[in-house]
Parts: C-alpha cells; structure tokens; sequence
C-alpha cells in the first residue's frame, strides 16, 4: 500500500460497508436514540467461519440493545484483508463520518504473511487516524481490538507456535501503543484465545478461525469498553 493511497484515503471521506447488518445513521436519518457502530477489521470481523450474524461485533450489538442501547451496525471487513487491503478497500467505498463507536481489528493477515512490522505499524496508525475521524474526531469513541494468537489454534499445530506468538505481541505492542498515543480504547481479545488455547469448541471447522462460542467471548470482552464510550455522549 502506498504512502499516495494512505494520503487519499485520509483526505476522502466517503466510504460504503462491505458488510451491512443495518446501514449507519447518516444514511438512516439522524434518529438521536438510535447509536451507530462500525466495525473496520478481516475475517475475525466479519466472523469467517460462523453465521455472520454471530460474529463478536454482532454478538456485541446484540449485547448492547439487550442493555437499552439501540444500535445499527455496519462491519467493513473480509477474510485474508491485511491493513493494506482494508485502508485500499476504504478508499473505494461510500461512508460518513458520524459513528457513535468504532472499533478497529485488524494485523493478523500482516502478521501471517510475514509483512514488515514497521508498514504494519504505518498503516494501522493511517487506519486509526481514519476511525477517529469517522467518529467525528472523538477518540474516545474508538476501540482498537488486540489480534488474537492463532498459533495455539489447532491449525497452528505443528507450527512454530513460539515465534507466532512473539510476533503477535509485537504486532500487539504496535496498535497498543497507538492506541495510547491517540487516546482510544484498547481491548485485549488476546488473552482470552491463549487461555482458551486448542479447544475444539472454540474454533470453527476449519480450525482456524473462532467458533461463536470465541465470538461470544470477544463480545462479552469489548461490551464494557463499548458502553463506556457510548456513555460519555449522553
């Protein structure tokens, strides 16, 4: 991804979401009891594996409606998309700003493929540049998801498992600290895949990617974060 791409992406903004559950409030009307989600990420997102309507940023809207907050959902995401490929997909597609809560998932695929760390740390911070302004400039309005280590999944059986887990911290280490540096939330999904390590009920058939009970947890997980930030509007 070029340095020009970035540059466009930033000064663009208008986007469209590859995944739609229910289109954002600028393109619905400015409704004040409905909040608006978007969700930015690869096939954790998008929940490759499981009926999509389960995957955690779904199970997370359901979560939060359950609490008295109603939501619309948008997820921009899909299996294999690197920071690269997501930032590229952005700039081609049709979205305001206006989004009550962001959250940003996304380096597994850098990571997978064995992409420089450094371009990975660039390009996140050109992503998350992008999903503060999507919402309205608001940090804290943002939560970047740490990527889980899919080196103790069952497909990363027989794998170097050691070294997986080095670069995912590392990965990690990078978007954790951008967080920082611009004031989101973070959220450690991490953890919760360590402790739950091979478990067959945690994956999908393929053994790769999380089953919905995983999905479950990671909502479970990003739910306080979440109604944090949606707290601090009202």
């Amino acid at each position: 991804m070029s340095g020009k791409i970035f540059y466009k992406m930033i000064m663009t903004v208008l986007l469209v979401p590859v995944f739609c559950i229910s289109g954002p409030k600028n393109l619905f009307g400015q409704d004040a009891a409905i909040r608006s989600y978007l969700a930015l990420g690869d096939s954790y997102t998008v929940g490759t594996g499981v009926n999509r309507t389960k995957s955690w940023p779904m199970q997370l809207t359901d979560l939060l409606q359950a609490s008295g907050v109603p939501v619309r959902t948008a997820v921009v995401a899909q299996n294999g998309w690197t920071t690269g490929d997501l930032a590229a997909a952005m700039e081609q597609l049709n979205l305001s700003p206006g989004y009550d809560l962001v959250t940003l998932m996304i380096g597994v695929n850098n990571e997978f493929r064995g992409l420089n760390s450094n371009a990975y740390g660039y390009e996140f911070e050109i992503l998350l540049k992008w999903a503060i302004l999507l919402a309205e400039g608001d940090a804290g309005r943002v939560i970047v998801v740490s990527i889980p280590d899919w080196g103790v999944s069952p497909f990363g059986a027989g794998r170097d498992q050691k070294a997986i887990a080095a670069n995912i911290d590392l990965y990690n280490q990078i978007n954790r600290t951008l967080a920082q540096r611009y004031g989101t939330g973070y959220v450690d999904v991490t953890a919760v895949v360590r402790a739950a390590g091979a478990a067959q009920d945690m994956y999908a058939s393929d053994g790769l990617h999380p089953s919905r009970a995983m999905h479950t947890r990671w909502a479970e997980t990003v739910l306080p974060e979440a109604q944090a930030a949606l707290d601090k509007d009202e």
